[in-house]
């Protein structure tokens, strides 16, 4: 019965443990705050000011050089399934939306840059991977 399962599973051409670091990281990102006149005068060790984006926070920096130490594959990967975590395609159509990541990073745009333009990229990635039956949640970190 385990040989079933692994004829049904799709190659998404990424490993979940990738994928998972990626929302990891970009959830660190949304929870964070930008400090707002208010939020300028309260105490620096209150929880608010822990939550604010710091100047010396590399989290942004790393997913960067994470997601861009990435092999093609990986990056048209993580495209197509914030495409289908999106709604954009279904997990049947994976040929296609990774035959259309391929082409779209022929337009010159940094597919790192591109990924993380994306609103609620995290979810987008997690949805994708629940599509094809697999979560995120069950990756060990």
């Amino acid at each position: 019965m385990a040989e079933d399962d692994d004829a049904n599973e799709v190659d998404l051409g990424i490993s979940l443990e990738s994928v998972a670091a990626v929302v990891d990281q970009m959830r660190a990102l949304q929870i964070r705050e930008e400090p707002d006149s208010e939020d300028a005068e309260e105490d620096q060790n209150s929880e608010a000011a822990l939550l604010t984006e710091q100047p010396d926070d590399q989290t942004l920096e790393m997913l960067e050089a994470f997601i861009g130490e990435m092999n093609t594959d990986e990056q048209i990967s993580l495209i197509a399934l914030a495409w289908v975590g999106r709604g954009d395609y279904g997990p049947d159509e994976w040929a296609e939306a990774r035959r259309l990541a391929a082409e779209r990073d022929g337009g010159g745009r940094d597919p790192t840059a591109y990924l993380l333009d994306m609103d609620n990229l995290a979810d987008l990635l997690s949805e994708g991977v629940a599509a094809f039956g697999l979560s995120i949640e069950d990756v060990e970190r």
